[in-house]
């Protein structure tokens, strides 16, 4: 049911990139940790993971056969996160805590893959709508084009502007939280660096959706109103994602300056 959520919604796109990457992300963990030291025997962690076991199947059968009447979406989020914790719960088992805390980013990144129930996924796109536009109001009056906000609805001279649902890009907004998560994790080494710019994801996010809608308004009330309903409009946010994450690169090269420049109390491997 997620896969084909996945595959047919687009708010729901980027649970098809967590598989793979938490596999990525463990396959190259452990060949940097054997590189480092020895394989050592795992000691498993049973009394931990029986426990949290436990825990999954109360989960799994509670969405299953206990949540009556509760809506589809929520039952079938409660069953992912009891699949995920599953899933921890026999790596530590079978391999113990020590495994679990060499893997702790990759097997907590596996929550992602928990689609967002309607109603927190409708709070967070109406967030979107709200925010971009406030930030695409900004964004013409920093060009000297005046422009007047009232909700979701932008009037500037000879168009008004409806920030729609299918405009929050909602899909693009969490493949950058997602791709921030992942880098802020390869190469950044303190807590708050990748607290940060993972944070910083989010303004970003915004920034990008008003910056979308200030180009698609301007070329089309001064050049070609065509751009209002064009291949732009429709389908130009991967240049908007660029955008993004041109500045978010920037702002993780700035923090990893920063580190880099700080004397390290013990050497901080790669990816722990």
């Amino acid at each position: 049911m997620t896969l084909a959520l996945a595959l047919t919604n687009d708010a729901y796109t980027h649970i098809l990139l967590i598989l793979p990457l938490s596999a990525a992300l463990i396959y190259t963990n452990a060949k940097y940790i054997d590189a480092r030291a020895p394989r050592t025997n795992p000691a498993p962690s049973p009394s931990l993971g029986s426990a949290l076991l436990a825990l999954a199947l109360v989960l799994g059968s509670y969405a299953r056969w206990g949540m009556g009447a509760e809506p589809s979406d929520v039952r079938l989020a409660l069953s992912m996160f009891a699949l995920v914790i599953w899933w921890i719960a026999s790596v530590l088992v079978c391999f113990g805590a020590g495994t679990f805390r060499s893997f702790l980013f990759p097997l907590c990144f596996l929550f992602l893959a928990v689609p967002i129930p309607d109603f927190a996924l409708g709070w967070i796109v109406e967030f979107l709508q709200h925010q971009s536009a406030f930030a695409a109001q900004i964004i013409f009056r920093v060009a000297g084009v005046p422009a007047l906000q009232d909700g979701i609805m932008l009037s500037i001279p000879g168009l008004d502007i409806e920030v729609a649902r299918e405009c929050s890009s909602i899909r693009s907004s969490l493949m950058l939280l997602i791709t921030t998560m992942v880098l802020a994790h390869l190469f950044l080494h303190s807590w708050w660096r990748k607290a940060l710019l993972i944070a910083a994801s989010i303004p970003l996010s915004v920034a990008k959706n008003g910056l979308r809608i200030f180009t698609i308004a301007e070329l089309g009330t001064r050049i070609d109103p065509g751009f209002l309903s064009g291949k732009l409009h429709h389908q130009g946010g991967i240049i908007f994602y660029g955008v993004a994450v041109i500045a978010m690169l920037a702002l993780l090269w700035i923090l990893r300056r920063t580190e880099l420049q700080m004397p390290l109390q013990r050497p901080a491997p790669f990816l722990e």
